[in-house]
């Protein structure tokens, strides 16, 4: 499959979200960049996390259920850290896991905060929380995205591809639909995403989730070696130098990148230099405001600051 560009990732959602978690910009690049390593946690800091507080025994296995949370030869659950209840996800998520009894609620709960917090930084153990999740909640639609969306981050995109299916299924939401049209590039088939593009439910999606349905569809195009049809692709109604949504910079950046390819020079110039405008304006990219923080006494009697021991 022909490399993709940085800027047709489609946007993830959360599969789990934490009320004190920051909004972050997706990241660009192909499905397998994305993907990326997970980053190494430290055997202190792991010792610190908290155990699992389900009981040790599984549950009886189910022989028809060929999903891999099922499998004989899974291994343990992740451990959960000591500060996670439960309690930090959002309403839609908490009332979906009212159908479960109390044993299991609590525990799927925690492990799908586990994968909202680590989706970004540790996607492949953000995996492994989502189908611990998946092994005692795996009929509720909200469990089926986390495991469909962390499989996603972590470059498993057959298994991200089967379980986005499930949920839209359940929850009849189309939301994802980019996600999985983005998974078939990820499997080597940009045809088989400008068809699902073709769906009725995909005509219908408006605003960040058609810009990410055309971000995905023109890199399938592209894939395919036809630019001209990625560059129609990419012309929908956010595309737009009248005003910057979340997703402009990467949407400016593909269409630029197009251009380029069909030999419009000019345009693409003009397209690419509002990328930066459109960062400016949002407060992204290379116009993101670092988070400092100041590890020295205070000198003037006040509150003492954090020293760099206590932080880490």
């Amino acid at each position: 499959m022909n490399q993709r560009s940085s800027s047709d990732r489609p946007q993830r959602g959360r599969p789990a979200r934490d009320r004190n978690a920051s909004e972050r910009s997706p990241r660009g690049g192909s499905p397998r960049e994305r993907a990326g390593k997970p980053a190494q946690r430290g055997g202190s800091e792991w010792d610190r996390s908290g155990r699992d507080s389900a009981p040790r025994g599984r549950p009886e296995r189910n022989p028809r259920d060929l999903r891999r949370s099922n499998l004989e030869e899974r291994g343990r659950s992740p451990e959960i850290d000591e500060d996670v209840t439960g309690k930090e996800l959002d309403r839609e998520a908490a009332r979906q896991l009212g159908t479960l009894n109390d044993t299991n609620r609590k525990w799927v709960a925690k492990h799908l905060v586990m994968a909202g917090r680590l989706i970004d930084i540790e996607p492949k153990l953000a995996f492994e929380h989502a189908l611990a999740a998946s092994r005692r909640g795996g009929r509720l639609a909200v469990v089926r995205e986390a495991v469909g969306l962390t499989a996603y981050a972590a470059g498993n995109y057959d298994e991200a591809l089967r379980e986005l299916r499930t949920y839209r299924r359940i929850s009849g939401d189309h939301t994802h639909l980019p996600v999985q049209a983005d998974c078939l590039r990820g499997l080597g088939k940009p045809e088989k995403a400008v068809e699902l593009a073709e769906d009725a439910e995909a005509k219908k999606l408006t605003g960040a989730a058609r810009a990410e349905m055309a971000m995905v569809v023109a890199g399938a195009h592209q894939d395919l070696g036809d630019p001209a049809s990625a560059a129609s692709a990419l012309e929908i109604p956010e595309l737009s130098l009248e005003r910057a949504f979340s997703f402009s910079p990467r949407l400016y950046a593909a269409y630029a990148g197009v251009l380029e390819q069909l030999g419009r020079t000019e345009e693409a110039r003009r397209w690419q230099a509002h990328v930066a405008v459109a960062e400016r304006a949002l407060g992204v990219g290379a116009f993101e405001e670092p988070e400092i923080m100041d590890f020295d006494d205070d000198e003037d009697g006040g509150e003492p600051l954090p020293k760099v021991k206590d932080v880490l």
